[in-house]
């Protein structure tokens, strides 16, 4: 059987927004089971808590953005993406900031904090949406589809106009070990020429070779390189976990997308909630022993009932 998850204690990181440049700390805390994810801005008297939930997603321009107007979260999902990799579904999240700090542009730093702090299991079974009917959503030239898997699986093409991109297509099976060794490092990604229109936009002003993969117009300019010789697809498939597990439950779907983005992602998300027939919300009790234990933590990482 598979146990809710939370963290085993109070953490706290402290980092820079890729987009808005600000120094923010982040604490996240245990919660109780059912919470789900809940965000918080401690700058501002007057802001509300606001749950990482697919229908209160706000902008969606080059990140994720939980609500609108001035108490607004945004790029939330790297850190969604690590939680949801290591299975974790409950945890209240305070932020002295506007926006989620980016860390070295992958989730892996989240990764490495949740694992250092510990996961604890709940006393209440998971609960998984198990699709059973496609859906699809399709925005200029660009498609996001999800259809009935035994596990959530995701097909991703990337097509960038680039030497070193072209067209990168990956297709991933989720587990929590396959997620912390093959996804969880991909960082974000730019070309150095779209920098002064992003700043512009009020965009990437923390955006560095520290945070993100940066290319000129023939290769990667980052001293070190590259993690993956397909780095840029597998950073999409981060941000896809990140942005679907905003439908509130862990997956049995496959999902394909091809060129799509973090717009598309949440109208794929909300047309999935409108569609009743399209998905049956299932125990983990129920589930096949292959999914309950690609869902399994390594043991690497600790874990107290």
């Amino acid at each position: 059987m598979i146990y809710q998850r939370t963290i085993a204690k109070e953490v706290s990181i402290t980092g820079i927004g890729i987009h808005s440049g600000k120094k923010v700390t982040l604490k996240m805390y245990p919660s109780d089971a059912d919470t789900g994810v809940v965000f918080k801005r401690t700058d501002i008297p007057s802001a509300q808590a606001i749950k990482a939930d697919a229908r209160n997603v706000g902008p969606t321009r080059n990140n994720t953005t939980l609500g609108e107007g001035a108490d607004a979260i945004h790029t939330v999902e790297h850190l969604l993406s690590a939680l949801y990799g290591l299975g974790i579904d409950n945890v209240y999240c305070e932020m002295d900031g506007p926006e989620v700090p980016i860390m070295d542009g992958s989730s892996a730093s989240f990764v490495f904090v949740l694992k250092e702090t510990g996961v604890e299991n709940l006393n209440k079974t998971k609960k998984f949406m198990v699709i059973t009917e496609p859906v699809e959503v399709e925005h200029n030239g660009t498609f996001a589809r999800i259809e009935p898997s035994k596990n959530l699986i995701i097909d991703s093409t990337i097509v960038f106009a680039h030497p070193t991109i072209n067209t990168q297509k990956e297709i991933f099976e989720f587990s929590c070990e396959n997620y912390i060794q093959e996804i969880s490092r991909a960082r974000t990604f730019g070309m150095l020429r779209d920098v002064d229109m992003l700043k512009r936009m009020g965009l990437a002003k923390g955006g560095s070779l520290d945070n993100a993969i940066v290319l000129d117009d023939y290769k990667v300019i980052n001293q070190d390189g590259l993690r993956f010789r397909d780095e840029f697809v597998r950073h999409k498939i981060l941000d896809t976990i990140g942005d679907v597990s905003l439908l509130g439950y862990e997956l049995a779907g496959k999902i394909t997308t091809y060129k799509s983005g973090h717009y598309l992602h949440n109208v794929l998300c909300r047309k999935v909630l409108d569609t009743p027939s399209c998905f049956e919300i299932v125990s983990a009790s129920s589930l096949t022993q292959e999914v309950r234990e690609a869902h399994r933590l390594p043991q690497f990482i600790s874990v107290t009932n």
